[in-house]
């Protein structure tokens, strides 16, 4: 369509979601925060998609905010407080919403440079990899901003209270050595193999049944949030409703028969 700048592509039950916005070095835009929404709905409506891989088209993965509209007073940052107030909770917060509410994992293959909203939206899906050419900054007070998408949120319970408050107050620049000594990313993998390397994870989760993947990504996510008795109380409803389930049955059959699961997706 007109103005696409989110590629979707389908490998089996693997949904690829591009940002391909190389003019603008793939920043924040309308454009991008509505078609990333839809997608995320998309992919919850369909039963058959285990994971989905977020990465990005050229050598950027997103630049952030766009500096011209900050220049120019446009978008996020037209209109008065209120408006702006406004903007920014019907915007941007919808992709922090949208992730956080995924039913599927999904893999950030981060290609480049993550700056802003960029390591924000990172930052939002479960799995992080980065090639070596990958570099990270929290870098809103640089321009006089807070993180408004979601960042301070998503970041400290990514990397520590500590740790995200040296990123997000000193805005400096980091590289994926020391991304993944943080702990904001789970592997560094050489540029040219960074997307073979999400599909090869996204494999090893989809060969499981899809209710169970559902299940646990949604028990990882809440139980994080939790105090134990609650913690507690969702595990024993999900494994209620997954032990319910006809693929959960054949995963048994096909341990103690020892042969290969044929998963029905039921």
């Amino acid at each position: 369509m007109s103005g696409e700048v989110l590629k979707v592509s389908r490998e089996g039950p693997v949904v690829i979601l591009t940002i391909d916005d190389r003019e603008t070095r793939n920043a924040l835009s309308v454009g991008l925060t509505r078609q990333l929404v839809a997608a995320c709905a998309e992919i919850n409506s369909d039963m058959s998609v285990g994971c989905a891989i977020l990465t990005a088209a050229g050598d950027v993965f997103c630049a952030g905010g766009n500096i011209k509209d900050m220049y120019a007073r446009a978008n996020h940052f037209a209109g008065n407080a209120a408006e702006i107030r406004r903007t920014y909770l019907t915007g941007v917060q919808t992709i922090a919403r949208a992730l956080y509410d995924l039913e599927v994992p999904i893999i950030a293959a981060v290609n480049g440079p993550a700056m802003g909203a960029g390591m924000d939206f990172a930052t939002m899906c479960t799995i992080r990899i980065a090639s070596q050419q990958a570099k990270f900054a929290e870098s809103f007070i640089k321009l006089g901003l807070t993180s408004a998408a979601g960042g301070a949120w998503f970041l400290s319970r990514a990397v520590g209270s500590s740790a995200a408050a040296e990123l997000a107050l000193t805005g400096d620049t980091i590289d994926a050595a020391r991304a993944l000594e943080l702990g904001l990313i789970s592997r560094v993998v050489p540029h040219e193999a960074l997307l073979d390397e999400a599909r090869s994870i996204a494999a090893r989760i989809t060969r499981h049944p899809t209710h169970s993947i559902r299940l646990n990504t949604r028990l990882l996510r809440e139980s994080a949030r939790l105090d134990l008795p609650a913690a507690l109380e969702i595990a024993a409803g999900m494994q209620a409703i997954v032990q319910q389930t006809e693929d959960q049955y054949e995963a048994v059959a096909s341990a103690v028969e020892k042969r290969k699961p044929v998963y029905k997706g039921r």
